[in-house]
């Protein structure tokens, strides 16, 4: 269910979910753990939610500082806000995060607050809720992160979409290049992806904890699409247009090995292979799960 969620401490008021993309309006004037990364968007998804303070992912950090960008826009808008290391709790798993995760950066907010790097996530978490002012007025609406970058092999179209779930049913057999994490939301096959793309990429997190940041790879093996991450150093995290121009593949599942993809080669690249090797040999067999 869409707004969800699950109250860590009634009386301090922590909730955690997987990810900013589920906030509803139970979340307003809490303080929030979610596996989401640190990034604008998702830093944006949490302001407009009305949280009193989030601890989020740190993503690996990456290229431009992306994974941890979101603390400074939330300093902006006097919300306490903190990352928690990666490699120590898994990327899309918000309950991970609250039992395992430590505290990788802060903003002043959260600084003057008691919050620290090396801190557990939950103790973070307590020091928001003792002390963080109200929720802060609705931020100003961003870009809705949706580009058509245009087509390749056969005139399959290329859309860059800024998060998972920005993805929509018409999506179904383009190139998706989502600025999103590569690991499934709490672990589950459903929330790989929305729809029956011809390809997606993501981006790996720095791949973290129990290799979480890919997850969403095996799951779409299950469903015959090719998918791949590129690095976290390549690609700024949450910008899918960055991933288009700039991201270099580190991983790829069995589906979109088969077809040629390798690490080390352009998310371009990869979009025009696999483009170019299903346009060629027709619609993709359906397996046996979807056809039983």
């Amino acid at each position: 269910m869409k707004n969800a969620f699950h109250i860590m401490d009634p009386n301090k008021g922590i909730l955690i979910e997987d990810s900013v993309t589920r906030l509803g309006d139970g979340h307003r004037g809490r303080v929030l753990i979610a596996g989401s990364h640190g990034g604008v968007y998702a830093a944006y998804l949490a302001a407009c939610a009305g949280v009193r303070g989030v601890v989020l992912n740190d993503a690996g950090v990456g290229l431009d500082g992306a994974g941890i960008a979101g603390l400074d826009y939330l300093q902006a808008l006097g919300i306490p806000a903190a990352t928690v290391s990666t490699h120590t709790a898994r990327i899309g798993d918000g309950a991970d995060a609250a039992a395992r995760g430590i505290v990788s950066h802060v903003n002043p907010q959260a600084l003057a607050l008691g919050c620290r790097p090396g801190q557990p996530a939950l103790s973070c978490a307590e020091a928001m809720s003792r002390a963080a002012p109200g929720p802060a007025p609705r931020p100003p609406a961003i870009d809705e992160g949706r580009y058509r970058i245009g087509s390749v092999a056969g005139g399959v179209e290329v859309w860059a979409l800024d998060s998972a779930s920005l993805v929509l049913p018409e999506d179904a057999g383009r190139v998706l290049v989502i600025g999103s994490h590569g690991g499934a939301p709490g672990g589950r096959a459903e929330t790989a992806l929305k729809t029956d793309a011809l390809a997606a990429v993501f981006h790996d997190a720095g791949v973290g904890a129990d290799r979480a940041g890919l997850s969403r790879l095996p799951f779409l093996d299950r469903r015959g699409i090719p998918a791949a991450t590129v690095s976290a150093a390549s690609a700024r995290i949450g910008d899918g247009r960055s991933l288009w121009r700039t991201g270099i593949l580190s991983h790829v599942n069995e589906t979109a090995a088969a077809l040629g993809a390798r690490p080390g080669t352009t998310a371009t690249t990869f979009a025009d292979a696999v483009a170019s090797a299903r346009t060629a040999t027709g619609p993709r067999a359906r397996n046996e799960e979807e056809t039983s």
